[in-house]
């Protein structure tokens, strides 16, 4: 059987808003500044970094100290574990220490190995090592997340 073919990028005008078809929620969805840079992280996630389509979750609830919260995307390995949480700003939002850190907070949640901020124009990518954060100079693809 043949994969279903993702399309990024389609877009319609509703009501007087412009929406854009997420493949992976298989919905419209109201093109804001974030939803662009959304949408251009999970096609970079897919189509070039190589992960299932079906283990990638756009807007994952997640617990933070109580609190109901959701990350903008969440990679996950064939057991179902958080590899890597990807945080999406508009591109007018600077990735500042307050956006690493609202990352971090979704990471005590979910434990992944990897955190990935962007917004557009800066991208920032992060590996977990022994509690620590270090950075890295270019985007893991699937089977680096896995190893």
């Amino acid at each position: 059987m043949e994969a279903p073919q993702l399309q990024w990028f389609k877009t319609e005008e509703c009501e007087g808003r412009m929406m854009v078809f997420d493949p992976l929620r298989r919905r419209f969805v109201a093109l804001t500044p974030e939803e662009e840079v959304r949408q251009k992280v999970l096609y970079l996630l897919v189509e070039r970094l190589g992960v299932p389509a079906g283990l990638l979750a756009v807007e994952y609830a997640v617990k933070v100290n109580g609190l109901d919260k959701r990350a903008d995307a969440v990679v996950f390995g064939t057991d179902a574990k958080p590899l890597m949480i990807v945080e999406c700003k508009a591109p007018s939002v600077k990735i500042t220490e307050k956006v690493l850190d609202q990352a971090v907070r979704y990471y005590s949640a979910l434990k992944p190995r990897f955190l990935m901020l962007y917004n557009g124009e800066n991208c920032y990518c992060f590996e977990v090592e022994k509690g620590a954060l270090r950075a890295l100079d270019q985007l893991p693809d699937y089977r680096k997340m896995t190893e």
